[in-house]
Formats: structure tokens, sequence, C-alpha cells
């Protein structure tokens, strides 16, 4: 337990510089706070004491801002960041070192049973505000842009923006690299545009080279 504590911590310097201290994690992150309340509350919903669980799960959101069910399975060195508004629901699946930021939703999409929540694979980080709705998977070391909404799987190493969620492949990527940087990513609509827009002035430019007044006095126009 006290390793596990020691790795959460470690997580958190490692991925925010505002880290500065153990003694400013354990006072001042309630995303840290709500993955250790969680951890008490998964094992009371296994050990078949749910509705204490629920209702434990419901202080920590709380005290928190950041609400997870507690029968939601969730790995190692787990981190989210500031936190407020986070919702985790019953049948989500976290794999290790998955970073999220405020606002984020792992939903489901309607009262269908069974598996209905997402399942995020090891090193994905989901910006802020972005929802990942349904029994869907974010392959690992996959990115979802802020504000994004994802209902469709999306393989490894990929980045999705928009709504709905668009894969763009990220060039370069590396495989076990934790990559914060969630507000650098591709925009496919401006890109569209873009070319669109290359393809106007080359048009106009053929135009106007088909349109042009001859320069040769014999094929100048004559008439009075």
């Amino acid at each position: 337990m006290f390793d596990r504590i020691k790795s959460d911590i470690r997580a958190v310097k490692d991925r925010d510089p505002a880290a500065t201290s153990t003694a400013s994690v354990l006072l001042n992150y309630p995303g840290v706070h709500a993955v250790w309340l969680h951890r008490l509350n998964h094992w009371l919903w296994r050990k078949g004491a749910r509705g204490l669980a629920r209702f434990f799960s419901q202080v920590a959101r709380f005290l928190t801002g950041i609400e997870i069910h507690p029968a939601a399975v969730i790995g190692k060195r787990f981190f989210i960041d500031h936190g407020m508004g986070v919702v985790i629901g019953e049948t989500t699946i976290i794999g290790d070192d998955v970073t999220l930021y405020q606002g984020v939703t792992l939903g489901g999409t309607g009262k269908e049973s069974g598996k209905r929540h997402p399942t995020l694979e090891d090193c994905v980080v989901v910006g802020v505000g972005a929802a990942v709705l349904g029994d869907i998977t974010i392959g690992r070391s996959s990115r979802v842009g802020g504000g994004a909404v994802v209902v469709d799987d999306v393989p490894e190493n990929c980045t999705v923006v928009g709504i709905p969620g668009r894969i763009v492949v990220k060039e370069g990527s590396r495989v076990d690299v934790i990559d914060l940087h969630h507000e650098v990513l591709p925009d496919p609509v401006i890109d569209m545009f873009r070319q669109m827009q290359r393809r106007l002035d080359a048009l106009e430019a053929r135009v106007d080279a088909a349109t042009e007044s001859p320069t040769d006095p014999e094929e100048a126009d004559t008439r009075p």
C-alpha cells in the first residue's frame, strides 16, 4: 500500500511542474485524494458492501469535486490534474500511467446493461472538458484533445480532436512516453479549409491568366 502511495506521489511530481514537494501533493491535490478514496470504495464494492461504497463515493465527490463510481477499475499511477467536474462511470477500465484533466467525462451513451463505459489503455491523456462515451477503447499512448467528444475506438499512438472526435495519426509518436501537451493538436477542419483556399487561389490565377488583355498590337482591340 505504501509503495503504491509513493508511486502516486511520484507520478504527480513527474507530470505537474507545480508539484514542488511531497507535502504539497498530500495537501493540495484533490485528484490524488479522490484516487485514494476510490481504492477504499472499490475494496468495499468488491467485498459486497455496495451501498456503503456508493455512499462513501458521494462523500469523496463532495470533498474533491470528482465522481468515481466504486466499481470502476483503475490502474497504477493514475493522475487527475485539478480534477473538478471529472466523472468516471461504473464499468470504466483505466490502465497504468493515465492522465485526466478537469471536466473529463468517461460515461455511457444510454441505459444499456453490461460494459457501457470506455476502456483507457496505458499512458492515455484526456484533455480538458473531453467526453469519452460508450463501450469503446482508447489505445495505448493516445491523446484526446480538450473538448473532444469520442464515441468510437481509437488505435494506439493517435490523437483525437473535435466533435465528434476525429482521429489524427501522430507522426513520430513514441510508445510508453506520456505526452502531456494536449493543447498542441492538429485541426483537420482548418487543414481542409486551407487546402480549399490553395485550390481556389490556383483556379483564380488560371482564370486571370486566360482573360488577360492581349499584349500584341495586332491582337489589340481596334474598335473606335
